[in-house]
Parts: C-alpha cells; structure tokens; sequence
C-alpha cells in the first residue's frame, strides 16, 4: 500500500480497480445480461429498485401464466435462478458493486416461485404475497440476513432472495393452515 500524497489515501499496488458505476439505460443496453439483471428496465428506479423488480416479476408471471404450465415455470424458475447466479455476478462486477440495488433480476424469478404455488389466486392474495415477500426482502430477518452476509457474487445475490420466497411461502402456508 502506498499513500497518495494529494488525497491522503491509500491504494494498493497492482491492477487498478475501478470505482464504482452507476446503472444507466445505456449501462444496461450495453449487454444482453445487464438487461437481464437489470430486469429490463425495472432496476432503473431511483428508489425502490427491488420493489420495481418485484412488480415485473409479478407482470410478467400474469404475462406468460396462461402460456406456461407449472412444470415449464418450475424449469423456467430453476433455469432463472441458475442462470442468474452467472448474469447477476457478471453485471455486479461491472458496477464495481457487490450486490447493486439495481439488480433485480433475484426479485423477479424469486417472485415468480412465490406466484406460482398461491396461484391461482385472487389479486389480493397475490397483493399480500407481493407485501410478505418486500417485507422479508427488505428487512432480511434470520434466516435471510445469514445468507445476505455469507455469500458473495452472483449467488450471494440470488440465495437471499430465494430464501425469502421459501419465508413468505411459509407465512402463507401457515396463514391458509389458520383459516
């Protein structure tokens, strides 16, 4: 390490690291897999990045739910979440960040694993699994917030979010169980 005289600092020797980006529309359009991450657009928001995200999960599961069968969700989920774990990782890298607010695309496929088992359902049960899953989300209770600090790169990104999908299923399940 060695102090730079001008600003006070410290930085290492070696490869420079760069700091860190913001995600633009023209970020995003400059490869295929920040659109992705980036959930097409939803991760733009200036505030409430994941809660956008969320919402395209749930607009584009109501897009293709009469198209997909459950299996093909299931593969299409697992596929997401896999898939992701590379595509999330490569666009935290390239924001110099390592979970970007940005990066949504953990919202949406664990969203959609969230529709696909209360649906069908009516528009205020899928309200409530919307409200459930930002909660857990958002304030990362145990066992989530073990698996937030654990894990880095793109599967640190997507476990947590998977984890609060399995937490809302569970307060649904348990919350059907009582009525």
């Amino acid at each position: 390490m060695q102090r730079d005289p001008t600003t006070g600092t410290t930085a290492q020797h070696g490869p420079s690291v760069s700091p860190p980006r913001r995600a633009t529309a023209r970020f995003m359009l400059s490869h295929p897999f920040h659109a992705i991450s980036l959930g097409f657009g939803s991760g733009l928001s200036p505030v409430m990045p994941g809660t956008f995200g969320t919402l395209f999960g749930w607009l584009s599961f109501a897009a293709l739910a009469g198209r997909l069968t459950v299996l093909e969700w299931a593969a299409l989920i697992t596929f997401g979440f896999v898939a992701g774990i590379g595509i999330t990782g490569f666009t935290a890298k390239r924001l110099g960040i390592s979970d970007p607010s940005a990066v949504v695309w953990d919202e949406v496929v664990a969203f959609w694993l969230v529709l696909l088992f209360v649906t069908p359902e009516t528009f205020v049960g899928q309200l409530w699994a919307f409200v459930i899953f930002r909660f857990f989300d958002m304030v990362k209770p145990p066992p989530i917030r073990y698996f937030d600090r654990h894990f880095s790169n793109g599967f640190g990104i997507m476990i947590d979010d998977l984890v609060a999908a399995f937490m809302t299923l569970l307060v649904i399940a348990l919350w059907r169980m009582t009525i």
